[in-house]
């Protein structure tokens, strides 16, 4: 007696794929993606943004953090065809002509990092939080970040980074 093995696709197969259009970092991309991609693996393998790093694909640890349409989404859990028509920041899109912004700066300077790894994640919550308008205060900046895990620094630093990234910002926010 034999046992049969249970018939599967063959291995060819093409993978159900969907059109998208989104513009990341202001550039404009129309791709063809798999239906079941998600976002943090389309912009590190599609795109080649691998700032957005991937740790425990279940968003727990907060490092697939990327902005989308002004909100902080962990790209882990978001299926990039669901990128069609929105607009996505990525830790790769905060600099510019060649120069940090001033989180970053603030990050630099309060040498809120370590490894850097979890480093995108703090950045992009941060800058999502800065969407929000306002200066947070300390205990806003600490409860909206526990969303991103560190086992590096003490997120002490990264506290002080952003409060005083805010507080450099206030006349900005302000007017």
């Amino acid at each position: 007696m034999t046992a049969s093995m249970p018939e599967t696709a063959p291995a060819d197969a093409a993978e159900d794929t969907i059109r998208i259009s989104t513009v990341v970092n202001d550039t404009e991309y129309h791709e063809d993606v798999p239906v079941r991609m998600h976002v943090a693996d389309f912009l590190r393998q599609r795109l080649g943004l691998t700032g957005t790093h991937v740790g425990c694909e279940q968003g727990v640890c907060g490092m697939c953090t990327v902005i989308v349409d002004g909100e902080a989404v962990k790209g882990c859990l978001m299926l990039a065809c669901q990128l069609d028509g929105r607009a996505v920041r990525t830790v790769e899109g905060l600099a510019g002509d060649d120069r940090l912004d001033a989180l970053q700066e603030a990050f630099s300077a309060h040498h809120a990092l370590q490894c850097g790894f979890c480093t995108p994640g703090f950045l992009m919550t941060a800058t999502a939080l800065s969407y929000q308008g306002g200066c947070p205060d300390r205990s806003t900046i600490t409860e909206e970040i526990s969303g991103v895990l560190c086992r590096c620094t003490g997120y002490s630093p990264i506290v002080a980074a952003i409060e005083d990234y805010f507080a450099d910002r206030k006349d900005e926010v302000s007017e």
